[in-house]
């Protein structure tokens, strides 16, 4: 059986003339946590976006544990969770009414979730009752009520407060001791560097730099995007 989750071979992706991805090669162990981090605009979302089956490439082939994004679509969505910039839930529903939703076989409890992200107390509350921070901590829920394989985190940090940072922070260690796939578009690197394995640099949908994350360089010029 093959080691790898993820296979990305020659990979382009284009929205209109510009290309956001460019000839990419990728390939992730199983268990594996990579962190993609570069400027914007660099192709952090659309990686994520096209393993998820979302976004279709325009040339190349990817593919998760053995399976084609594109030919065999929905079994490659049985196996992959993405956390988007929408939060994806019901607002008339409760928390976790939303959890219990999202339940898939071998995901979380649907109270071990609600422990683990911070809503102990508030879950059964409706969604139109949540700031912006609470459901943005409900979304990372609903993904380990999902337990996927392969795990895509669109800058989770986003919209959280500094004790959201460290609940996600234990998400990251969940998700590794249960040895799930994980990928972690974000810029706060100096944060998810010590729970990834490794970093790829995406700069104008190539890659700058891909190595153990604890080797990441800092050069300025390696972080800010090509004029």
């Amino acid at each position: 059986m093959d080691d790898f989750a993820i296979e990305v071979n020659d990979l382009s992706r284009r929205y209109g003339r510009r290309w956001a991805l460019q000839r990419l090669h990728l390939e992730v162990a199983r268990g594996e946590i990579l962190m993609v981090a570069g400027p914007n605009g660099a192709g952090k979302s659309t990686l994520l976006r096209v393993l998820s089956t979302i976004s279709r490439p325009d040339t190349g082939t990817v593919r998760i544990f053995g399976l084609d994004v594109v030919n065999q679509r929905l079994k490659v969505r049985q196996r992959v969770s993405l956390l988007d910039h929408r939060h994806f839930c019901y607002g008339e529903l409760s928390a976790w009414e939303n959890l219990e939703l999202s339940g898939r076989p071998g995901g979380m409890a649907t109270e071990e979730v609600v422990e683990l992200i911070g809503l102990k107390g508030r879950e059964q509350d409706p969604l139109g009752s949540f700031s912006a921070g609470m459901k943005k901590r409900l979304a990372l829920g609903r993904v380990l009520c999902q337990g996927a394989e392969v795990v895509l985190l669109d800058e989770p940090y986003a919209g959280l407060d500094p004790e959201g940072f460290g609940r996600l922070e234990g998400i990251f260690a969940s998700l590794a001791e249960r040895g799930a796939t994980v990928l972690i578009s974000t810029h706060q690197v100096a944060r998810v560097a010590p729970h990834c394995h490794r970093a790829l640099v995406l700069r104008e949908g190539k890659t700058a730099w891909l190595g153990p994350a604890n080797e990441l360089p800092h050069d300025g010029e390696l972080w800010s995007r090509q004029q």
